[in-house]
């Protein structure tokens, strides 16, 4: 298996979680998103991505032969993870836990995430002009919205984790949302529950290894 990923990236950072949290290996190959104008934009990484986006991940056919199975998408990735390696799950087994845990997961990764990702907030000051205090006011607003709205159902739903006291595809997104909440310092006293939750995850080796710092393109 390869993953290619960036070490700021926080969908990269969740497959690397679910990668770890499952006792896999998977080579890790770094794309930079920021040096030359984002080597996301090559011709050689636009082929297997053609979002241009991280991660990519690459994983052998049945017969073995690399390079056959090509996927994108952090949530998909981690999916077909699930799915291919059941030992260790990230979601319940009720269908209707199942169902919680995505739209959880999904309230993050679906709602919050991508209007805050790189290339949102590139096109806010390339694009729209906007300074670094009108960028940092569009960045708290999403994350307070969101996060609002998810601490109301850790109140419900969380035990030691997002949901319950198992790790699930919860806690995956979580986490490297409030890694990039506390980068661009958002104030998260309003959210007991999603600090207490990721300050959990985050003594396991699982989520230490996956951690944007200790990955060999931290720069």
């Amino acid at each position: 298996m390869k993953l290619y990923g960036y070490w700021r990236s926080s969908a990269a950072y969740r497959v690397r979680i679910a990668l770890n949290h499952k006792g896999l290996e998977a080579e890790q190959l770094s794309v930079h998103l920021v040096k030359d104008g984002g080597e996301q934009h090559k011709a050689d990484y636009a082929k297997l991505n053609p979002q241009e986006l991280v991660p990519a991940f690459i994983d052998t056919d049945a017969e073995g032969n690399e390079n056959e199975f090509i996927l994108s998408q952090s949530l998909a990735i981690i999916e077909y993870l699930d799915e291919k390696y059941p030992e260790v799950k990230l979601v319940p087994d009720s269908i209707h836990d199942r169902a919680l845990v995505r739209s959880m997961a999904m309230s993050i990764a679906c709602e919050v995430h991508p209007l805050n990702n790189l290339k949102v907030l590139q096109y806010l000051a390339k694009g729209l002009n906007l300074d670094d205090d009108a960028k940092s006011a569009w960045y708290h607003h999403w994350i307070h919205e969101g996060f609002a709205a998810l601490e109301k159902q850790l109140v419900k739903y969380s035990g030691r984790y997002c949901f319950g006291d198992s790790v699930t595809l919860v806690d995956l997104c979580l986490v490297p949302q409030v890694y990039n909440a506390n980068r661009f310092k958002v104030n998260l006293d309003a959210y007991p529950n999603i600090v207490r939750i990721t300050q959990n995850c985050n003594q396991l080796d699982a989520f230490i290894d996956a951690s944007p710092e200790n990955q060999a393109d931290a720069s």
